[in-house]
């Protein structure tokens, strides 16, 4: 396998931890009954925890919203079978370049997430 493509992949992963973060969140909350239903697209999930948790949980919908736009992208590749493998992804007039160091940061606001995700449903 290529080694952008093992990227994409773990960003595939991530993506999957924030969801299912996201849903024992909103079901936790409808049990509490603090929402009535859990909708159906991620976007909305985003916006009802953000306006439920407000900047508790900003930061990490801005990672999964970015890793969301990568996950669609067409992206390149840069140093393919090299130490400084990158991943080049075009996002909003700009290149989002995604090395080893920066999927590593991800991975562990990701597990902050997760953790958050825990603490909150337990303590609440």
């Amino acid at each position: 396998t290529r080694t952008c493509d093992v990227i994409m992949n773990a960003i595939n992963r991530m993506i999957s931890a924030f969801e299912f973060g996201m849903n024992d969140l909103l079901i936790h909350y409808k049990g509490k009954k603090k929402i009535k239903e859990i909708p159906d697209s991620s976007k909305e999930k985003v916006e009802l925890l953000e306006k439920l948790l407000k900047s508790k949980i900003q930061k990490y919908t801005k990672l999964y919203t970015l890793l969301k736009k990568v996950e669609v992208s067409d992206f390149g590749r840069r140093e393919e079978y090299r130490k400084h493998v990158t991943m080049l992804v075009p996002l909003e007039g700009k290149t989002l370049e995604i090395d080893i160091p920066v999927l590593l940061d991800y991975y562990k606001k990701t597990k902050e997430f997760v953790d958050f995700i825990r603490d909150t449903t337990e303590h609440s």
